[in-house]
């Protein structure tokens, strides 16, 4: 079989997977968040934590709640890293370095996963387990909490009330998350994955040195890493590694579950606002945006660049065996795409133009599919702005499933998508003007130097926690100032989402008229495909043109 029909088979494989979960598990998330019945262990959760499981909040209690639990999170993480050598299961490891500990504690928190550190020799088991894997779940579920308060801004009338953050918090986790999980351990175990509490195998390298490779409890954090679209690996290969990612099924799998919330959310959105044509408008926006990236990945990865590579035959620089050129280029774009950054291969040993499709994609503002949550609000987000758009072009009040979008909603709208471009050029403007930050890059003297600190900001900005390589990321300065990006990143524009959906509970839903756009029809779905490419390329156009365009061009 030749590589372009395995890879086209894989691509149908994976679509017909995700199509065959998508109403079951769509429609069970829907139950879930609508449900007024609350499991035992729940109950006995909200009991232990003092917890009105009943009590409905407004925008500003459920927003103070999330920032609340997650500053905590932040401070409990960072304390595990300091202390790891007195905890059991250290393997010996001493306490992780107060400036890395609190990269990787924003890092993990804010669901990006960025990691500045080799994780087999830095972390021990129980800094694995209990801290990072913990946060994967949280994290994810914080998200998914902020898409469904959003959800009900669009779904109730008349009301300045959006749910319970710490009920959606749990049931997110313990009906969601935890279920998924477990079964997805045990899949990732039968393909091979890593899962024991070994200190490491004694291996022989290829030229017949003995190495120790650790072990660890690696399928159970794999899982909810590519579950939850958090991204940090057990190991520094990430999911290139073979511990992690076995062979082409494990790899497959992967991918499908990066993917399989945010698409399956769409349809728990058109349930909930009762018109599930809605939900399909919104996958089919994100699944054009996909199949687009996909395909110029792809693309620029199976043609090459330059003779070199052209005589080798492909572009394997970076890439794994084991995958090729096909998966790995499939890996990126649903990694890039769902603020997963776990990655394959090396994006930085991507062709200049197909790496440049990586760092283009997370620009977007992971909304293609995004991830679990954040691609849902991020793109609900988009979808008002377009409708304003419309509305300016037929001089009509805009209207989104029957809520007017007014100055108050636009102004809320603009902030939160301002928010991540400017802490991301910013920080990357920072990076280039100060000399201690410039000296940590490798390319100092080609446009990929600044490609490498531009794709680093993007990714931290955007929580996906992918980078470039040719970069030394564990210093002062890049361990604070990627830090602070990772967390306003994350959680200003969350405030945005809430503060919108608290606006949007309070009005009156207004009637369907013949001047209203449909939202639901091929027309709305090509004008919000437009304006979320047409705001990504005129803010960023600019830092493009100095990386990976004047590199591959």
């Amino acid at each position: 079989m030749s590589d372009t029909a395995a890879g086209l088979l894989q691509v149908g494989f994976l679509l017909l997977c995700l199509a065959a979960v998508y109403r079951p598990l769509g429609g069970y998330m829907a139950r879930v968040y609508t449900s007024d019945k609350d499991l035992r262990i729940e109950r006995v959760t909200y009991k232990l934590f003092g917890v009105d499981a009943k009590a409905d909040q407004t925008w500003g209690v459920y927003a103070r709640s999330l920032i609340a639990f997650s500053a905590l999170s932040v401070v409990l993480l960072y304390l595990l890293q300091r202390l790891q050598h007195w905890l059991p299961l250290s393997l010996g490891l001493p306490n992780v370095e107060s400036g890395l500990a609190f990269n990787t504690a924003a890092s993990f928190v804010a669901n990006t996963n960025w990691q500045s550190y080799s994780p087999e020799v830095t972390m021990g088991h129980l800094v694995q387990f209990a801290g990072l894997a913990v946060q994967n779940f949280l994290s994810a579920a914080v998200g998914m909490t902020v898409a469904v308060a959003l959800i009900r801004g669009f779904a109730r009338a008349k009301t300045d009330r959006l749910g319970n953050f710490w009920v959606d918090l749990t049931r997110t986790t313990l009906r969601v998350l935890l279920p998924i999980a477990v079964l997805g351990t045990l899949a990732l175990v039968a393909m091979g994955v890593v899962q024991n509490f070994s200190g490491g195998h004694e291996v022989a390298s290829v030229v017949g040195q003995s190495q120790t490779i650790p072990g660890g409890p690696v399928a159970s954090q794999e899982v909810i890493k590519e579950l939850g679209t958090n991204g940090g690996g057990f190991y520094n290969a990430n999911s290139a590694h073979p511990f992690e990612n076995p062979n082409g099924l494990s790899n497959l799998f992967e991918i499908f579950l990066e993917l399989v919330i945010p698409v399956a959310l769409t349809r728990t959105f058109g349930l909930m606002v009762k018109d599930k044509r809605q939900g399909y408008a919104i996958l089919g926006v994100m699944g054009t945006l996909w199949a687009a990236f996909t395909f110029a990945a792809t693309f620029f990865e199976t043609q090459g660049a330059g003779t070199a590579t052209q005589a080798a035959g492909a572009a394997m620089e970076g890439k794994e065996t084991r995958f090729g050129e096909w998966a790995s280029a499939l890996f990126a774009t649903s990694t890039t795409g769902t603020s997963t950054g776990a990655v394959n291969s090396a994006h930085d040993s991507f062709t200049p133009l197909g790496g440049g499709t990586t760092l283009f994609h997370m620009m977007l503002g992971e909304v293609s599919p995004g991830g679990t949550g954040t691609g849902l609000y991020g793109m609900l987000i988009l979808a008002i702005l377009a409708v304003f758009v419309a509305g300016l072009m037929v001089g009509r009040t805009p209207e989104y499933l029957k809520k007017k979008i007014t100055a108050r909603e636009m102004k809320l709208v603009s902030l939160y998508i301002l928010t991540t471009p400017t802490v991301v050029l910013v920080g990357a403007s920072l990076a280039m003007g100060l000399a201690v930050a410039r000296a940590s890059i490798f390319n100092t003297d080609s446009p990929h130097g600044f490609s490498e600190v531009l794709y680093a900001f993007t990714s931290a900005g955007n929580n996906n926690g992918s980078a470039f390589g040719g970069i030394s990321a564990n210093i002062p300065f890049y361990n604070t100032a990627l830090g602070l990006v990772m967390l306003l990143g994350r959680f200003v524009p969350i405030v945005f989402a809430l503060a919108l959906a608290g606006s949007l509970a309070q009005q009156q839903p207004v009637p369907v008229t013949q001047g209203t756009l449909p939202t639901h029809k091929a027309l709305f779905v090509t004008m919000l495909v437009g304006t979320v490419l047409i705001v990504t390329g005129l803010t960023y156009f600019p830092a493009l043109t100095l990386g990976p365009l004047a590199e591959g061009l």
